[in-house]
C-alpha cells in the first residue's frame, strides 16, 4: 500500500493535479481511507497546479472533526500554495457529504480566496470509495 501511494504522489508531483481527477482521487482514498478516526487533510499546488505535499492537519473522532481555515491559510503561505484539494474521510463508509462538510468547505474556499489561494476541490473518502464536490458541482 505505501508503494502505492508513493507511486500516486510522485505522478501528482510532476503533472498537474487537474489532469487526472481519477488519480487524485486514488491518492487520497490510498492515504485517508482506511483510518479509522476522521481525519481532514489538504493537498497544497503550486502554480502548475503539482502537488507540493498532502499534510493532515486536523484528526477528530469516529464522525466529526475540528477544522480551522486559519491554520489551513496559514500553512499554504508558509508553502507558497497557489491552490488547495481538501480532503478527508468518513470512517462510517458514508460517501455522502453532510451539511457540515459543505459549509467548511464554503468557509475555507471563501477565506483562500482573500489570499488568492483557489480550492480547487474537497474530496470525501471511504475504504470503498471517493467522491469529488467538485465534478458533483457542489463546490
Amino acid at each position: 500500500m505505501e508503494l502505492a501511494r508513493r507511486a500516486l504522489a510522485q505522478q501528482l508531483r510532476q503533472q498537474d493535479a487537474l489532469q487526472s481527477p481519477k488519480a487524485v482521487r486514488d491518492y487520497v482514498q490510498a492515504h485517508l481511507g482506511h483510518k479509522r478516526h476522521e481525519v481532514f487533510a489538504v493537498l497544497f499546488l503550486d502554480s502548475q497546479l503539482r502537488l507540493i505535499v498532502l499534510e493532515e492537519l486536523f484528526r477528530g473522532t469516529l464522525t466529526q472533526t475540528s477544522v480551522y481555515p486559519r491554520e489551513i491559510a496559514l500553512r499554504a503561505l508558509q508553502l507558497h500554495a497557489h491552490a488547495l484539494i481538501l480532503a478527508h474521510n468518513h470512517p462510517s463508509g458514508e460517501l455522502a457529504p453532510s451539511a457540515a462538510d459543505l459549509d467548511i468547505t464554503r468557509r475555507i474556499r471563501d477565506a483562500m480566496a482573500l489570499l488568492d489561494v483557489r480550492v480547487l476541490d474537497h474530496i470525501i473518502v471511504t475504504q470503498g470509495g471517493s467522491l469529488s464536490l467538485a465534478e458533483r458541482g457542489l463546490l
